[in-house]
């Protein structure tokens, strides 16, 4: 008789959300079975997990979607994409970070769950300045996947929410989501558009880039550049008007820098007239984009200019972008001294390795250029080797399959890893 008074009770606190003594100690119950099922660590227990997702009490259900996260299998992929429907924050955002832990292993330990904290009935956290990771592109991702994160974006629980799921979306090179993502622009919130612009960088779709054409007056500074840089990155010859008006009208250094960078990345004709006004600008930054453009430009006739200011500039971002363009103006032999070498030396610098592999990346997709890198790989340093194999896997053709192996085959085991996982994004795009 006592039992079933005691049910009862339970049922009508759990019903009315009343607290009471029964409810209290049911739910501690339950949370100990999910603790304990997370203790054994193995797939086996994923179907037993999954049915605490739908339990009354939030605190039992986002123990059971960090337990999943934690075993952390392929079992746990239908799991976490149900959990992304659940209507509380922080369960969204961990669903959404353990999916992209499963393509992206140690997101978990750097993604707004290691900073989460709840805030009332929202959530809390912090995003990690660094936004670079990204999946190989041998890596496919289920389509049911990106289309949970991409709901997230648009409409999850929270603005916290939404950009997690933006950023997620980008490191899962995610084009499918893209729709949502254009969505959660409209949401006027500062981080989630941040989010959404760095997620199209990322999945690098061209055509999205002409949907944030008014961004690029946006009055937030940090979304202004960032939407100027797409627009850049993504190659949009349509933006090219309104980042030459930002260019001359912002009397901000960083916009202007930025908006320079972009239209160097955008070789066209009619930008001449800005590359060399700038190519002794004071700033070196400014001095550096000008150069970018008028490499891209491929005038054989800039050429004495650029051997000029190559021999005479100080700085080293403005002289590694005059080293990119000698090279695109076929000065690509590897002469000791002469800018091909510049740029391979370069790789060993942990400041600029990563401005002279973008620049070796872009060259490198030049046959001639390629050829000249080849000869005397055994030779090159540990950091060299690593570099120009994650290079010539993107840029490379057949003809650079050779080389990988053997870069694959390395007596140096962080090299033969690189040459290894180098050989599968060749692969991925040349077959």
């Amino acid at each position: 008789m006592i039992n079933r008074i005691g049910f009862t009770l339970l049922l009508l606190c759990l019903t009315w959300h009343v607290p009471c003594a029964f409810a209290q100690a049911d739910t501690k119950q339950r949370l100990k079975v999910v603790k304990d099922l997370a203790k054994s660590g193995g797939s086996t227990v994923i179907p037993e997990l999954r049915g605490y997702l739908k339990d009354a009490e939030v605190e039992v259900r986002l123990e059971a979607v960090k337990a999943i996260v934690g075993i952390g299998t392929q079992h746990s992929l239908d799991a976490l994409v149900e959990a992304t429907g659940d209507n509380d924050p922080e369960i969204q955002v961990w669903a959404t970070d353990g999916l992209v832990n499963f393509f992206y292993p140690g997101y978990v330990q750097t993604g707004l769950t290691a900073s989460i904290k709840r805030a009332g009935s929202g959530i809390k956290g912090k995003f990690t300045d660094t936004n670079d990771q990204v999946i190989d592109p041998f890596i496919t991702v289920r389509p049911d996947i990106i289309e949970a994160i991409g709901k997230l974006a648009s409409g999850g629980n929270g603005m916290e929410v939404r950009a997690n799921a933006a950023r997620a979306a980008g490191v899962l090179r995610g084009k499918a989501a893209i729709p949502d993502l254009l969505q959660a622009i409209r949401t006027k919130d500062t981080q989630v558009i941040y989010e959404v612009l760095i997620a199209l960088q990322k999945i690098r779709d061209i055509d999205s880039s002409k949907q944030i054409f008014f961004l690029l007056r946006d009055p937030d500074k940090r979304v202004q550049i960032e939407a100027i840089e797409t627009a850049g990155l993504l190659q949009n010859r349509e933006a090219v008007p309104q980042l030459s008006d930002a260019l001359s009208r912002s009397t901000d250094k960083d916009v202007r820098r930025a908006a320079l960078t972009a239209l160097a990345m955008i070789p066209d004709p009619a930008s001449r007239p800005l590359y060399e006004l700038n190519l002794n600008d004071k700033d070196d930054q400014m001095r550096a984009a000008a150069a970018e453009g008028l490499a891209r430009l491929k005038n054989p006739s800039d050429k004495p200019v650029m051997e000029a200011a190559f021999e005479s500039e100080k700085k080293m971002n403005p002289r590694l972008s005059l080293a990119f363009a000698l090279v695109m103006q076929g000065k690509n032999a590897m002469d000791q001294f002469g800018p091909l070498v510049y740029l391979v030396n370069t790789l060993n610098s942990g400041s600029y390795r990563g401005v002279a592999s973008a620049f070796l990346q872009e060259l490198a997709r030049q046959k001639e250029v390629r050829e000249n890198l080849y000869p005397g790989m055994n030779e090159r340093t540990r950091e060299e080797k690593k570099e120009l194999a994650s290079i010539l896997a993107r840029s490379g053709d057949k003809d650079t399959t050779p080389i990988l192996e053997a870069l694959s085959r390395d007596s140096d085991l962080e090299v033969a890893r690189e040459g290894t996982r180098a050989l599968r994004i060749l692969h991925s795009r040349v077959q």
